[in-house]
């Protein structure tokens, strides 16, 4: 983790957050790769669940909703987690992630008994303080889908079984936040509920499992570090029925990267309850129903952290042809072709005339299809190590050749093969191995 973290901020993938006062516990900004990667697996998530289905439409709900509809879902009351803390250095404990339940795990002090502690984020809207300005920063972005369940039905003419999909941030005020970017308070979610019959729900439920446990393997990750996990029964929210998690084998253990849940018919019947509409839908033969759903819940942290681990790899002595690069050890980030944040590097092998403009049109024409980038400084060795290192896919050398032949070298990052293409056909050549 210590080596992820370090090629995190030295890359610009991630860095602490307002770190020249000092940063603020669990908060991360992500910088210009780490925003391009995450832009990525977010467009892959939209791909495989909106994009590629009929039976699938997006929604993007607001972060500010009326504190009813907390109320309704039971986050009010049951979005708790029991805290203590030591009576001898004063930290607090999320009692459920400690071994001995009475002793500090810090200083080896005893605990105070423990007391529920709401994980909702409160704040006011409006110029007064009061009861009746409260209002909450979403916990998860659910609770808009379920409430808009109505509108998307009416406005999408939609049949079940259908889904609705949204990715957007979700705020909770975690007792013991960790591990990195894993664990934070301010989080972005990629989340759908599906809409189903209820006698269907065994059916869709075993679909979903394995269609969000495919994605991580069709994105990249070894089949040996990923695993499903089923909940017991003193694990499962109170609105689950069943629910399975999609696990990681991270550096500091088995840990969960999304939640596939069977959530029946709870969240519609509350919020028909709570707010006095009909939360219903009515089938082509007349039937009235309310219907079961299943979600699959993911971050968009944590599979960015899971992918930056299974594409880490070092390789000692290096494997560029320079002396001076094969003496130290070199990393190679190997993200998946539709994750990597730049596709292409663009390598003069020198800054000077006519070599600089050649290099700078091609620069300028790639970058109109895919995230590229042009760099000229240092040896071409080391230029290859940092494009390597942040997971370029295609390095493009423009040669003292290349003002004759007009060709330019593309080396593979990973088979290190090289391919000498007419710069006329590069776009073409790329799109094929993008695509």
């Amino acid at each position: 983790m210590e080596k992820i973290v370090s090629l995190a901020k030295r890359r610009g993938f991630i860095f602490p957050s307002s770190e020249i006062y000092g940063g603020l516990a669990s908060c991360y900004d992500y910088g210009p790769l780490g925003v391009e990667l995450k832009n990525n697996i977010k467009k892959a998530w939209w791909k495989k669940v909106v994009q590629e289905r009929d039976d699938m439409v997006g929604l993007d709900a607001s972060i500010l909703m009326n504190p009813k509809v907390w109320e309704a879902s039971g986050h009010l009351k049951g979005f708790v987690d029991p805290l203590a803390e030591c009576k001898s250095c004063h930290k607090r404990f999320k009692l459920d992630g400690l071994k001995d339940k009475n002793k500090c795990s810090e200083c080896g002090g005893i605990l105070t008994e423990a007391k529920n502690f709401n994980l909702l984020f409160k704040t006011f809207m409006g110029p007064v303080e009061g009861d009746s300005a409260v209002i909450y920063l979403r916990p998860e972005t659910a609770q808009g889908i379920f409430v808009n369940f109505n509108n998307v039905l009416q406005s999408s003419r939609m049949k079940v079984p259908f889904g609705i999909a949204q990715i957007g941030k979700s705020f909770r005020n975690e007792i013991t936040p960790g591990n990195f970017i894993f664990r934070t308070r301010e989080f972005e979610q990629m989340e759908l509920e599906f809409f189903v019959k209820p006698n269907e729900a065994k059916k869709w439920y075993k679909y979903w499992l394995k269609q969000r446990f495919d994605w991580y393997l069709d994105l990249g990750i070894k089949k040996k570090n990923l695993r499903l996990r089923e909940h017991g029964e003193d694990e499962l929210a109170h609105y689950a029925r069943s629910c399975f998690d999609v696990e990681y084998k991270f550096p500091f253990g088995w840990s969960e990267l999304e939640g596939v849940a069977d959530r029946g018919d709870f969240d519609l019947k509350q919020h028909q309850k709570f707010s006095n509409q009909d939360m219903s839908y009515q089938d082509q033969d007349g039937k009235k129903y309310i219907p079961y759903v299943i979600e699959p819940s993911a971050g968009v942290d944590r599979p960015l952290l899971a992918f930056l681990v299974d594409a880490y790899e070092e390789i000692k002595g290096g494997r560029t042809t320079t002396t001076q690069a094969n003496k130290e050890q070199e990393v190679v980030l190997r993200l998946h072709k539709d994750l990597a944040p730049i596709k292409a590097a663009i390598l003069p092998l020198s800054k000077k005339e006519p070599l600089k403009k050649v290099a700078q049109s091609i620069y300028k024409d790639l970058k109109k299809y895919w995230m590229v980038q042009y760099d000229e400084v240092g040896s071409i060795g080391r230029r290859y190590r940092r494009q390597d290192e942040i997971g370029t896919l295609y390095c493009i050398t423009v040669d003292f050749d290349s003002l004759d032949d007009k060709k330019v070298t593309i080396r593979d990052r990973d088979t290190m093969k090289q391919d000498r293409v007419a710069i006329s056909a590069l776009v073409d050549y790329l799109k094929n191995k993008l695509d």
